[in-house]
């Protein structure tokens, strides 16, 4: 900023000039009355009327000038200064009070129309799989059982005829409850449940369990540390492995469709002998196409393990293996859900978007 000048030559100093004020009222004007939204006229505002504008500096300049001069230079940028101003007010009160009358027309609302309803809430498809399955269970004259997620490792393992040194009895595939030395287990299949049925009920006993089971797994497009399995036993007097198929066939049949067909594949399991696991013809290829995804061009697709209950586990469990035989069979609920409903990856079913439920409707 210069000093007092006592020859002061308006002309001299720019900011004053009256053709560079006229110049910049012209500007702002043109920009103001351009102004379309409240938005636009705020950045006009800053531009022509804030501490940086044209306008502003060059009413810095008046206190530089010598008092005769200063009257004279004050009312012109005074005026021009007040004309932007006015413009501004003016603009912003045509521009509110056309967003007033937009607003009254978007926003209205029409107090006669029927109200929406609310979204129908959807039950999870696993809950949904698990209680279809119950039901087939239930309707074959079998019992639903339950049981503790935490559990004895005693039942766990030793009571299914386990050994000591069985790799299933590591922390590499066990989750165990702190203490170490507690004996207790996140349990790691539903057969427990089993086993607990028998010491409690005896025989004759025909129970299915569905329910939530635990394994130190990565959670990845088919396998998650927290899945859910059924299981079932029967033991009574002459049953065989022609009654094991015939459960398991009709399970499958009301679950993936009449005419699908099986077949038992030796296997080992440590609470069944014999042991099979349960395969059934692909639903998708049927067989036919060597590039089956759902398959893997095998034909066949591999449901779940079963068997004849051993006689150890009998034994263990207080029943007379030289008076009853069982079967017993297992298959994991998100697996029966992903074949019934193609879907490709198991963490669709547990990440909770409320998207993957709806596609499913509602059941009751």
């Amino acid at each position: 900023m210069s000093g007092p000048n006592t020859n002061y030559d308006p002309v001299e100093v720019s900011a004053l000039d009256p053709a560079a004020i006229e110049a910049n009222v012209a500007e702002a004007l043109a920009a103001i009355a351009a102004a379309s939204s409240l938005e636009e006229l705020k950045a006009v505002r800053l531009a022509h009327a804030a501490e940086k504008s044209p306008l502003a500096l060059a009413n810095r300049e008046i206190g530089a000038l010598p008092p005769s001069a200063k009257a004279e230079a004050g009312k012109r940028v005074g005026q021009a200064r007040g004309q932007v101003n006015k413009a501004l007010t003016e603009r912003q009160g045509e521009l509110e009070a056309e967003r007033d009358e937009r607003i009254l027309v978007e926003e209205a609302l029409d107090l006669t129309v029927a109200p929406g309803r609310r979204p129908i809430g959807r039950r999870h498809p696993l809950t949904l799989t698990a209680e279809r399955m119950a039901d087939v269970m239930v309707g074959m004259g079998w019992e639903i059982a339950e049981g503790p997620e935490v559990e004895a490792e005693w039942f766990n393992f030793d009571a299914l005829n386990f050994d000591k040194d069985h790799p299933a009895r590591q922390m590499q595939d066990t989750f165990f409850v702190e203490p170490a030395d507690a004996g207790l287990v996140l349990r790691t299949h539903t057969s427990p449940v089993q086993a607990r049925s028998l010491l409690e009920r005896g025989a004759p006993l025909y129970v299915a369990v569905p329910g939530k089971t635990f394994r130190t797994d990565e959670l990845d497009a088919t396998h998650t540390p927290v899945f859910h399995q059924m299981e079932g036993i029967a033991i009574d007097e002459g049953l065989t492995m022609a009654h094991l198929k015939g459960t398991l066939d009709r399970l499958a049949s009301e679950l993936f469709g009449e005419g699908l067909t099986t077949r038992l594949r030796p296997a080992f399991f440590p609470f069944t002998e014999p042991s099979a696991e349960m395969d059934f013809v692909c639903f998708v290829c049927r067989g036919d196409d060597p590039g089956c995804r759902t398959c893997g061009g095998t034909g066949w697709i591999e449901w779940g393990g079963c068997g004849m209950v051993n006689q150890n586990v009998l034994r263990a469990c207080g029943i007379d293996p030289e008076r009853y035989q069982g079967f017993a069979f297992g298959m994991g609920i998100e697996r029966s859900l992903m074949f019934r409903n193609s879907i490709a990856d198991m963490r669709e079913i547990i990440e909770g978007d409320v998207r993957f439920n709806t596609q499913f409707g509602m059941e009751i």
